[in-house]
């Protein structure tokens, strides 16, 4: 309310912003003040001692020692981990490493603990791995590390982890205890939490033996493992994204939209450090995956982007391309386009028999071509594009993408009867989890 006011409120912005439970921060400046001159006074403190107060203090010994008692007890423990552990990536690989337990994590969680582990089980939930949500229903040991317990992840909450001892470690004292009872809580930063959990197990030269329980695991990978149907030329979208991670080598950073396509990109590519991954998660933001982009080529200026998207979420901030080619942004766009809401047609096939609402995209005037025409919305906005159709040509189409300077737009062709899978129905539990079937099919 006051100019002078300006250089404290930005400082505490910024410090709210990066403190607790990390999140944006609107500053208000009105027009009458944005009009005035002043003479900035940068010494002024912050006034945020109420808030100060609510941070969680540093772990107690006595906590961690509990922790680590549960442990012990275990023999089948699984860490279940979220965007939560972003910061304490390092500490939660250290962990592992010390302990040996396997490590699943939330659609935000991608990229904490590299899928490249031999412990790593993947993405749970909804749309999560047969193996992960297995090791969920069978643990007796939940070690919960910045996570909420969302109902994509959970299901039926009954039913969640139903012979587990739960922890919950999580920065904001609000997601404890919330949607599932725990039995051991900790209001903490997670990064600090694993440092001391590790150096206790370090000062205590403490050892663990979950080889059995990760040999079971490992013959349910086996058992179940992702697959895609082979579609002759038709471009299967599981396919597509396998091959981008393929033909990138994972050295990329991967936005997206919301859908079909979101579930796809967090199940075929693979993710070895935090914030390679960029996708909406609790809002579900369909339109999220160019500005995402946008804001990472800035970010990280030299390091390629790719925003993985559905023609659905694409056309709503399809505005994005202006700046991106004005700038001329290492943003390359991969369309999935099966000219379909894919997500909407799914629950369409599986529970209302085929039911479309308004879930087509393209023109019903003429149903063997393409609508519209993303090539030409580029061609408008001076970006390089091209359109594949065919599985043989996807290669090629990937390498001229990448090889071309600055942004380019590659709109894949896909079909629409392609359901995302293993599924796990809203209210549903490990029971109830769907490993096939399509839109081919009538249920």
């Amino acid at each position: 309310m006051h100019i002078e006011d300006i250089p404290r409120v930005i400082r505490e912005a910024f410090y709210l912003a990066a403190s607790g439970r990390p999140g944006p921060v609107l500053v208000d400046i009105p027009k009458d003040i944005q009009q005035q001159m002043a003479v900035p006074d940068w010494s002024h403190p912050m006034r945020l001692q109420t808030y100060q107060e609510r941070l969680p203090k540093p772990p107690e010994q006595a906590e961690l020692q509990h922790i680590l008692y549960v442990i012990s007890r275990s023999k089948k423990p699984v860490i279940y981990c979220g965007g939560g552990c972003i910061n304490a990536s390092e500490e939660l690989k250290e962990f592992v490493d010390l302990t040996g337990i396997p490590v699943t994590t939330t659609l935000m969680g991608l990229g904490v603990f590299p899928s490249s582990d031999h412990r790593c089980l993947n993405m749970l939930g909804m749309h999560g791995t047969v193996y992960a949500n297995y090791a969920i229903d069978k643990a007796d040991l939940l070690l919960a590390f910045g996570v909420r317990f969302d109902d994509r992840v959970t299901g039926k909450l009954e039913s969640f982890a139903r012979h587990a001892t739960i922890v919950h470690v999580d920065v904001d004292s609000a997601e404890i205890g919330k949607n599932k009872p725990v039995h051991i809580s900790l209001f903490a930063d997670v990064c600090l939490a694993l440092q001391g959990i590790n150096n206790l197990i370090k000062a205590r030269s403490l050892t663990y033996d979950f080889s059995s329980w990760l040999d079971e695991l490992n013959a349910q990978k086996k058992k179940w493992p992702l697959t895609y149907p082979d579609l002759a030329d038709e471009i299967c979208p599981q396919y597509a994204i396998e091959l981008l991670h393929k033909v990138t080598k994972g050295a990329v950073i991967i936005t997206t939209g919301v859908g079909q396509h979101q579930m796809w990109a967090a199940q075929w590519f693979k993710y070895e450090r935090p914030r390679q991954w960029l996708s909406s998660g609790g809002l579900g933001s369909m339109g999220f995956g160019l500005p995402a982009a946008l804001g990472a080529a800035v970010a990280i200026p030299g390091c390629p982007v790719i925003d993985i998207d559905g023609d659905g979420s694409f056309l709503m901030n399809i505005q994005e391309l202006a700046p991106i080619s004005l700038l001329q942004l290492p943003v390359k766009v991969v369309i999935l386009n099966n000219q379909h809401l894919g997500m909407v047609v799914q629950w369409e096939d599986r529970f209302y028999k085929g039911n479309r609402a308004h879930t087509y995209l393209g023109d019903p005037r003429a149903e063997n071509s393409i609508f519209p025409d993303f090539c030409k919305m580029a061609e408008g906005f001076k970006l390089p594009s091209s359109r594949v159709c065919r599985k043989h040509d996807l290669q090629a189409a990937y390498k001229k993408m990448l090889e071309t300077p600055g942004p380019y737009l590659l709109d894949v062709i896909v079909p629409h009867q392609e359901h995302v899978l293993p599924m796990i129905p809203t209210g549903g539990s490990f029971k109830d989890i769907i490993t096939e079937g399509d839109g081919r099919k009538k249920y």
